[in-house]
């Protein structure tokens, strides 16, 4: 019977008690700038993503959600989803740094006729990217039953 026997120097790693530390999350500053028009139950919203850097963004999407239930058929833009009976979720696409990207032309129709609505749009996805400031991504638009354009 033949017996193998190993002989020689194991390299090993040395292990050094500590907090492991992740490499930061890339930042990008995502803002919308748009329209809103209510007129009777149909409301149409146009908005511009832009991303200020320093990073890309690979992949972005917006979140609009209306004070008001939507009405049940919606012919919605193919890069737009209902998430439910408030909410669409568009995808605004890549956005590189101090690029402006493709406006987005998001029309609803709402489930009554109120006079008012309030519009909240935020941004839904950002691959990873973090924004630390929210105050040009994240807002509140309300519009009322008139037919006039209003700005965000």
């Amino acid at each position: 019977m033949r017996a193998w026997v190993l002989s020689g120097v194991c390299a090993g790693a040395v292990l050094v008690p500590g907090t492991a530390v992740a490499a930061p999350a890339p930042e990008a500053d995502l803002s919308f700038h748009g329209t809103v028009v209510m007129d009777g139950d149909r409301v149409e919203v146009r908005l511009t993503p832009r991303n200020n850097g320093p990073a890309a963004v690979a992949d972005a999407s917006v979140r609009l959600r209306w004070s008001a239930e939507l009405a049940d058929a919606q012919e919605l833009p193919a890069r737009c989803a209902r998430e439910d009976e408030r909410t669409v979720l568009c995808g605004v696409g890549t956005l590189g740094v101090d690029a402006v990207g493709e406006q987005v032309r998001v029309p609803v129709r709402l489930r009554e006729r109120p006079a008012e609505v309030t519009l909240e749009i935020d941004t839904a996805w950002s691959a990873g990217v973090v924004d630390k400031d929210r105050t040009n991504d994240k807002m509140q638009v309300l519009v009322l039953a008139t037919g006039d354009s209003y700005a965000f």
